[in-house]
This record gives structure tokens, sequence and C-alpha cells, in this order.
């Protein structure tokens, strides 16, 4: 037997799944860390920072987040063998020799990621019809109208002020009616699909298979753009630099929200992830693997995206579900005849980097299943996606309203008592073992003051100024 498969065995018990290698570990990792603030955030901040004036504090933070975050909830995972709630209770239980509080404590990073998850759950909605909608040549046939196409995902995702409109609107149409209840459901089936399959034979597969196709998807969508007037404009802007710029404050709390929201530090799937990884495997490698893909996906999705509006002569003045479901299918709509076939990988790879995302939120809350109530995978994949589902249709109004109460509060909230937990709770010397664990090269002297002193602190300033700008990431 391989010395990998040991290691898997090693840090999973024999009733635990787990990754079968570590590039399946990290790839899986990419997937969940590759999601929509790559695409509809990262480039619209991009636009409106100035190009490099963005891009170069945006590097700093993944080098600090990466070098302490991700492997701070990688190495408490793995250290725990478990999620956030058995993680945090085996760190409490080392300091205080009593596991409750920490367990208690650790409820909310699996409330965060399954609040997530259900909001997710309604964009992956929209990108299924609109992945639909791209290969029938309907999203083709509305042109550059953005009025035609405003009101094509304004059907998708129905806008209410008011409870009493929301309810009476999802009484009146029937969940197939509601928004886009059928898409939400296809969506869920799919993640129920690869889930039910297990860790190594749903997720790692899954994950391998997507992420080296999304990244294949962008690359040539990014050459066939580079060919088109006017995308020579789009690349100036990305490589110009405005020194005086870099005095905004506000761009340095943008630039540090980016890293930090898409490196995916939130105290759970990041734990629940680093729980499934072998004990041979070096936790500083796969951090660094991991920021790194993170932040390619996000420059090709910037290679593509700036560069298409700059064809268009368009300002991109939008983010969110704005840009890629009303301002991107314009652009490509007149791009001509292949104009039709970028839609289709544009939201393909979108498609991938969502379910990737999506499966990753739902790990958390199925563990929590499994792990404190001793229910095998496949009810509790079950039993978690109906109650995604339901809500999910529940929430569609306010989808806007719930993504920004859950990823404003909850998920920086999370990040911090994981950080809490490990570089505060869990005795110095035990955190340091856990990170240097399977390391050819242990991490240095600096690692564990960093992380005390200053992600710590930064997860903090996440929740502030989170709270303050009305979201950060």
């Amino acid at each position: 037997m391989s010395n990998k498969n040991e290691g898997a065995k090693l840090a999973n018990p024999e009733s635990r799944d787990g990754f079968k290698s570590k590039w399946g570990f990290i790839i899986a990792c990419i997937g969940s860390a590759v999601g929509m603030a790559n695409i509809w955030r990262f480039p619209y901040m991009v636009a409106t920072y100035g190009g490099m004036t963005f891009l170069l504090p945006y590097f700093l933070f993944v080098l600090l987040i990466g070098a302490s975050g991700v492997m701070e909830e990688f190495s408490l995972g793995r250290w725990g063998g478990a999620g956030p709630v058995g993680s945090f209770g085996k760190a409490m239980e080392e300091r205080t020799g009593k596991r409750t509080v920490g367990e208690v404590i650790g409820a909310l990073p699996v409330i965060g990621s399954m609040g997530l998850a259900i909001g997710y759950s309604v964009v992956m909605g929209w990108i299924f019809k609109y992945t639909k909608m791209s290969f029938s040549g309907e999203l083709f046939a509305l042109g550059q109208d953005m009025d035609k196409i405003g009101a094509a995902f304004g059907s998708a995702a129905p806008e209410s002020q008011t409870l009493g409109e929301g309810v009476g609107m999802m009484v009146n149409n029937g969940i197939f009616g509601i928004g886009n209840g059928f898409w939400i459901i296809i969506a869920i089936v799919v993640s129920v699909i690869i889930m039910a399959m297990g860790v190594a034979g749903g997720i790692e597969k899954a994950c391998k298979v997507m992420i080296p196709l999304l990244f294949a998807l962008f690359l040539v969508m990014a050459v066939y753009i580079a060919t088109l007037p006017g995308a020579s404009d789009g690349y100036r802007f990305i490589f110009s630099l405005d020194l005086a710029g870099l005095a905004d404050w506000k761009l340095w709390v943008y630039a540090f929200g980016q890293a930090f929201f898409s490196l995916s530090v939130a105290g759970n799937g990041s734990v629940i992830y680093g729980s499934y990884l072998g004990k041979d495997v070096e936790i500083s490698s796969s951090a660094r693997n991991v920021a790194v893909f993170d932040t390619l996906a996000a420059l090709v999705a910037m290679f593509v995206i700036i560069p298409a509006m700059a064809t268009s002569g368009g300002e991109l003045s939008t983010a969110g579900p704005g840009l890629m479901f009303v301002a991107l299918p314009g652009v490509f709509n007149g791009m001509g005849g292949f104009g039709r076939f970028v839609g289709i990988f544009f939201f393909v790879a979108v498609l991938f980097a969502g379910t990737t995302s999506i499966i990753n939120l739902y790990e958390t809350p199925v563990a929590f299943l499994q792990e404190q109530f001793k229910l095998k995978r496949l009810p509790s994949v079950i039993i978690i996606h109906v109650i995604g589902l339901v809500v999910a249709l529940l929430i569609q109004p306010w989808t806007s309203q719930w993504m920004d109460m859950v990823s404003i509060y909850i998920c920086p909230f999370g990040a911090l008592l994981a950080g809490v937990m490990f570089f505060w709770v869990l005795k110095k010397q035990t955190a340091l073992d856990a990170v240097n664990l399977g390391a050819r090269k242990k991490i240095g002297a600096w690692f564990h003051p960093f992380g005390k002193w200053v992600y710590v602190p930064l997860c903090a300033l996440a929740l502030f100024f989170g709270a303050l700008l009305g979201g950060i990431g």
C-alpha cells in the first residue's frame, strides 16, 4: 500500500472517509475557494480601484492569509479529526479539560456554512438556468438589449421588498413558479448526487474534473477575447498603477476583504476538509497551492471580463449578479457568432466554480450530523439538502439580504473563532506540532506569534469593516 493511502488511514478512522491523495485534497480546496467572489466581484474591484493599484495590496493579503489562516484551519481540522464542533471541543478540552464550551462555539461556523450554502443554492439555480439558456440559444437571441436581458434575469431572481409580497408570490405561483424554484431543485439534486458518493468517490473526483476544465475554459475565452478590437484597452487598464491611489484606506480594506473571503477562511469548510487529510501531507505547501490557484482563477476571470467589457466600449460599473447575468451576456452577444460559444464556455465555467463551492459548504453540516448523531453519510446528505432546499425556495426574494447577513457577520466571526481556538486556546507547542505534521521543512518560529497577533486581529477587522461598510468581500 502506498504511503499516501497509509497517511489517509492514519488521519481518518476506518469509519471516516478522506481524500485519497494530496492533490485531490488541494484541488477540492481550490474548488471550495474558487467561487462567485473570483468571478463577479474581483474584476469589478480591479476596475474600480485601478488595475495594479488594487492588485498589489490584494497579492499582499493573499500571502498573509494563505500563510496563516489557511494553514491554521487545515491544521486545526486534521489535528481535531473532525469539523468545527469536534475540533473546537478538542482544543478547549486540551486547555480546560472540558469540551462542551468549545463544541457550542463550534456550532456557529456550522450554521454559517449552512447559511451560505442555502444562499448559494439560490445562486446556483440562476447559473443552471443561464447555462441551459446559453446552450439553447435563448440567451444569445436576446442580443444586446439590456432591458430584455435584465427581464430574463428578473424572472429568475425576483425581488420583494416586504414579507407580505414575497409570501403572496409564493402562494400564488407555487415553488416552480417563484423565480427559479425548478432550477434550485436541479442544483440541490446535483449536489446530493456528488456528496452521496463520499469525500473521495464524490467530492474529490468531481473537483478533479471540474477545476481543470474551469481553468481551461477561462483560458480559451481569454485567448479569444485577446484577438478582439478594443481588448488592448482592457489590458492597459489592468497593468496601470496609480501610486497616489494607494493612500486610499478603503482600497486596502476591500483588497483585504477580497483576499479574506476568496480564500474561504470561515472556520468551517477548510477545517472539515483538513480533517479528511492524511498525516503525511505537508500543510504549508497545500495552503500555498490553494492560495496560488485561487488567485490564478481570479486573474483569468479578470483577463476575460475586463477586456471583454473593453471590446464593447462599456465600463465595468457593477458587481455581483448584475455583472454576470445582465452586463456580460450583452457583451458576449455583441461579439458575433462566436460570442454564443463564449457565453456557453463562460456559464459552464461558472457552473463548475459554483458546484465545487456548494459541495464544500454543505459538507460541514453533513459531517456535523455524521459526527454528532452518528448518522450514515447518505441520510446526512439528504437531511441537510432537504433543509437547504426548503429554505432556499423560501428566501428567493431576499437572497441578497440573506447572503449579506451570513457573509458580513457569521463567516468572519467563524474565522475569528477558529483563529482564537488554534492560536490562543490550543497550547503553542500543540499548534506548532499540528501544522508541522508531515512537513519536510518545519514552519519557522514566526508562525505562531504572527497568527496570534496579526491574523486573529485581521479576522476581527473583517467583521468590523464588513459591518461598517456593508460588506467587504
